[in-house]
């Protein structure tokens, strides 16, 4: 029999950390579903190429938005990983934990016990940092972080910019202080990605009380208003995986309300359009869809620096094989290692726009946008208002969901955006600039005026792949609420969720640790362990808040 005390439905971020610690005392077994294969190979594992996983069918799930409204009906895509660890298999390698008034905010919200007093002890239990602040940060724990190297002039550049622009400097922003100019950390360890697959489900797969299994989840088996166990075709058969204690669904904040969908949770009316028999009428489910958006503001550079010399096919064989033989050099990097997170203006208790800075003019799907040497900063607002949806295409599960992120439909995202691009400009301006500055090459000088930005913004925004909040956690009186503080689905025994699809709204910056350090707090939630003794310590808010933006 296909059994398990603990049936886990996804092996990333959340899947990989929950896999590890209910298994780690050895007294419960552990099944973990996965439909995509394996993550071993240069092209997830080496930094640098973190652009070409992205965009193939082998590791990603293919969404992409309905054509969005406010975006001149652009479709963007929705990259999702289908492969062993998950979405961090595939993602920037960037590690942010998010700021400590995002997990107060989810408290109020009706996530009692997830402030950041709370999710901190989890933070430090997951972390092994390297170069990070002080007693605010983990040692020993899973997941390696790092900071690049920052030998490129640029980037030291960009962060003394900061500073004459009058904004404030943090030498550790996942620290007792996100607001400011400085380096970046990245989860790679030794040169290579540091997913949720290696720091987790490695180890976690050595033990004899966990297995892995390659099958497509079609469905939570749910009997007399209890989890059983889950549905899943494999080699084009349909077995079902038991579960003798609980269902965790870790599928991502598209799969996740998608699954709960087809197994009979979600908004009434929308099952029943689908022939679907309603278990637990949660019209949550699917809702609140959230992303952060970002532009690339770009500069071309007066001196041959940045990384565009080694765009070059000679030059990439050459980077590829330093990483292939010794793990170092430009393949061992992101590249993202400059980072800023501030606030937009006076008013405003703690950031609400984060940058991204690499020494290159490039986008993500690796298409060079520059013909000369160039820089560029990713940069977006935090705390957009715009909510949007995960529904059902049809009562197949092999079909995709329909998402629709609603983009820009709140007034205020076009104020933020105009905003972060005359900021980027100011930045770029600064003196430490002089020596590289050469012409704006993207949006370009001739984009002034509000109607000329909008229309930038209209074209150019992307995604910064950080969707969430579908499968809300909440009060569970709240009839918007799909999981209660304990991630436990309500109304249904027996099932949690634990992913990024529970975030009651976005966390500031990257999602990949939240993601990790939800399924590391689900994991003593789901346990019965009493949660680790909240932490005392209390983070930097600008005493300037109310009267500047710096």
């Amino acid at each position: 029999m296909l059994e398990a005390d603990f049936v886990i439905i996804g092996s990333g971020s959340a899947g990989s950390a929950m896999a590890y610690r209910l298994s780690e005392d050895g007294k419960h077994s552990v099944i973990v579903i996965e439909f995509g294969g394996s993550d071993v190979g240069p092209l997830i594992q080496m930094p640098s190429a973190l652009s070409i996983p992205l965009n193939m069918s082998l590791y990603d799930w293919g969404f992409a938005s309905e054509p969005e409204p406010h975006l001149g009906g652009r479709v963007l895509a929705t990259p999702r990983g289908k492969v062993i660890g998950g979405s961090s298999s595939i993602n920037g390698m960037v590690y942010v934990r998010g700021h400590a008034r995002d997990f107060d905010h989810w408290a109020e919200q009706g996530a009692a016990g997830w402030g950041f007093a709370d999710v901190l002890p989890y933070f430090k239990r997951m972390e092994d940092s390297n170069g990070g602040e002080n007693g605010w940060r983990g040692h020993g724990g899973p997941l390696s972080v790092q900071r690049g190297s920052r030998t490129n002039p640029l980037y030291g550049a960009f962060v003394e910019a900061g500073r004459q622009a009058g904004f404030e400097l943090t030498d550790d922003y996942n620290g007792a202080k996100q607001e400011g100019f400085g380096p970046m950390e990245q989860t790679i360890r030794g040169g290579r990605r540091w997913s949720a697959a290696s720091a987790y489900l490695r180890p976690a797969l050595r033990r004899k009380n966990v297995s892995l299994i390659k099958g497509f989840a079609r469905r939570v088996i749910i009997e007399n208003q209890r989890a059983t166990g889950v549905e899943i075709e494999t080699r084009k058969r349909i077995q079902v995986i038991k579960a003798r204690r609980e269902v965790i669904v870790a599928a991502s904040s598209i799969n996740s309300p998608k699954i709960l969908m087809l197994s009979g949770i979600g908004p009434a009316e929308h099952l029943r359009e689908y022939g679907i028999p309603v278990v637990a009428d949660r019209p949550g489910v699917g809702r609140n869809l959230q992303d952060h958006m970002e532009l690339y503001i770009q500069q071309e550079s007066t001196q041959p620096i940045t990384l565009n010399s080694v765009l070059n096919p000679f030059s990439k064989a050459l980077i590829g094989a330093q990483w292939l033989f010794f793990k170092s050099g430009l393949g061992a990097t992101n590249h993202f290692e400059a980072a800023a997170f501030v606030r937009s203006r006076a008013g405003v208790d703690y950031p609400d726009i984060q940058y991204h800075f690499i020494p290159a003019a490039v986008r993500y799907d690796g298409k060079a946008a520059a013909k000369a040497h160039g820089f560029q900063a990713h940069v977006g607002p935090m705390r957009s208002k715009s909510r949007g949806s995960v529904t059902l295409r049809s009562p197949d599960p092999r079909s995709k969901p329909v998402i629709r992120f609603n983009y820009m439909s709140h007034p205020d995202d076009w104020t933020e955006f105009r905003h972060c691009v005359r900021l980027t400009r100011e930045i770029f301006g600064q003196p430490a600039f002089d020596l590289y500055r050469g012409e704006e090459l993207s949006p370009g000088p001739h984009v002034q005026s509000d109607d000329d930005l909008d229309a930038f913004i209209r074209e150019h925004a992307e995604s910064a792949y950080h969707p969430c909040g579908t499968c809300r956690i909440g009060r569970a009186d709240d009839p918007m609420s799909v999981v209660d503080p304990e991630c436990r689905v309500i109304g249904v025994e027996g099932l949690r969720v634990a992913d990024s699809s529970i975030f009651p709204r976005v966390t500031n910056g990257n999602l990949n640790a939240p993601s990790i350090m939800t399924g590391e707090k689900a994991a003593d939630h789901i346990l019965g362990r009493t949660p680790l003794a909240p932490s005392n310590q209390e983070p930097w808010i600008n005493p300037r808040w109310q009267v500047s933006d710096r």
